[in-house]
């Protein structure tokens, strides 16, 4: 992945995460919870477009990869920040 690429899906995955946490205020992780669930999520979806072949791989800078790496990176931050509060939910729980 070129690492302008990188840079954008991570912090769009914080933006993500932390967006997630606003809608779903009793998911929560809290700021910096958040912020790092978003971080690791908009990496892996950044990754999986990249290997699909979604955006390109040569550094390219045009519309469509920063488009896709914004989209990639906002959204698997939100979906991994979810996934992580609905299992630390049911880990609760079942003490």
């Amino acid at each position: 992945m070129n690492f302008i690429g990188l840079i954008i899906s991570l912090v769009c995955g914080a933006v993500g995460g932390n967006a997630a946490g606003a809608i779903m205020k009793n998911k929560s992780l809290g700021a910096l919870g958040n912020s790092l669930a978003g971080i690791f999520g908009g990496g892996i979806g950044g990754v999986i477009l990249q290997a699909i072949g979604l955006f390109s791989k040569d550094g390219g800078l045009d519309l469509g990869s920063v488009l896709a790496n914004i989209a990639s990176g906002g959204v698997g931050g939100g979906i991994l920040m979810v996934i992580i509060a609905l299992l630390k939910g049911e880990a609760a729980s079942k003490r």
